[in-house]
């Protein structure tokens, strides 16, 4: 177990498991220290559940025999090859995916990852939004309270299916220590509360860069049968022996733009953004967790960065565009960071003192 140090001599004794890291709910753990009772907790939890069935055996079964881990059909995909489309109840549970995401680190337990991309696309049909979440969520990221759907909250409803996917054994980038670079959403029409969205999810692209390998994570969001929304996340696996592919622009870094404001961020955004997302990674929101992936402090979340930029800009955007944005560097929390737009909605969030780039966006 891991245990709060400094703790009153009169007050009640806090052992926090591995899971409760994970699952909330989020907090301050900057004083923690794992012991080995820690990591025999997570080897031994039972991770037998549904939102944690390997996926990596279905065969297609033509949609009449139910599978495992929901119903199992095919049906013609982009490209030469089809992916098998597995319909799932409902949402998997985030928590235990990130669970089964640090077990696969333990010595002896991950295994070797795939060279190639899962041949399933995983769908969820009938999920509503939860108006009272959709509030919270419009606070924490500085959205005007609506009945409308900001552009990245349908990211936030369908993660869990996208972690899901990321999490099978049959993805080739392990989720521990995967770096978020860029995601592009096209919202086709504005989105209200009363919708009910169908979602399905799958992956593309598998291709070499000279960190390792990047791929991309397609999430569709439709009401009835139309497609609404559409979200691509592109995620870079590290890899020691990486040669090839994509490089990063190593040239001069160009002076920064103007600000419009700056903004204070304190650890908050990491824990009040895992709270509302389920992005629960402890990256976001520990500086235990931050440490253990190599970072000094805890850094916000990529997609609430997009969203406070995207709420600084919310009473110009049209009924239908694309956002596209590249992940530079983290933004440790806490820190103090420029926010900058210019007209045709190109902006960008650099350090305020130094003037390095953590994003970079367009709408269009």
């Amino acid at each position: 177990m891991a245990r709060r140090k400094d703790r009153p001599a009169d007050g009640p004794a806090e052992d926090l498991s591995v899971h409760e890291l994970i699952d909330g709910p989020t907090r301050d753990l900057s004083g923690l220290v794992v012991t080995p009772d820690a990591v025999q907790e997570l080897a031994t939890h039972d991770l037998s559940v549904h939102a944690t069935q390997d996926l990596s055996g279905i065969a297609p079964t033509g949609g009449e025999t139910p599978a495992p881990a929901g119903q199992v059909t095919t049906a013609p995909r982009s490209g030469a090859e089809d992916r098998a489309l597995v319909d799932l109840p409902r949402m998997p549970a985030a928590g235990a995916l990130y669970r089964r995401a640090l077990l696969g680190t333990l010595p002896g337990v991950g295994g070797r990852r795939s060279d190639t991309l899962p041949t399933v696309e995983l769908t969820v049909a009938g999920v509503a939004v939860d108006r009272a979440h959709l509030a919270d969520y419009d606070r924490v990221c500085g959205f005007r309270l609506a009945d409308r759907l900001p552009a990245t909250y349908p990211h936030v409803m369908g993660f869990p299916l996208a972690l899901r996917l990321m999490t099978a054994p049959a993805f080739p980038i392990p989720l521990t220590g995967v770096v978020h670079v860029a995601n592009r959403i096209t919202v086709h029409r504005p989105i209200e509360a009363g919708e009910r969205l169908d979602f399905r999810t799958y992956a593309e692209n598998l291709r070499p860069h000279d960190r390792g390998r990047q791929l991309d994570v397609v999430l569709v969001g439709s009401v009835d049968g139309e497609e609404v929304w559409r979200g691509v996340s592109t995620y870079l696996g590290k890899e020691r022996s990486a040669g090839g592919g994509e490089r990063r622009d190593r040239g001069d870094r160009p002076t920064p733009p103007a600000p419009s404001a700056h903004w204070r961020l304190t650890p908050r955004v990491g824990t009040d953004y895992a709270r509302v997302s389920g992005d629960h990674n402890p990256i976001h929101t520990s500086r235990l967790g931050a440490r253990l992936f190599g970072f000094p402090r805890p850094i916000a979340h990529g997609m609430w960065s997009k969203a406070h930029c995207l709420a600084a800009l919310e009473s110009r955007l049209p009924d239908a565009y694309t956002v596209d944005v590249a992940f530079k560097l983290p933004v440790p929390l806490p820190s103090t960071v420029a926010f900058s737009a210019t007209p045709g909605w190109d902006f960008a969030l650099h350090d305020a003192r130094s003037g390095r780039p953590h994003l970079v966006g367009t709408v269009r």
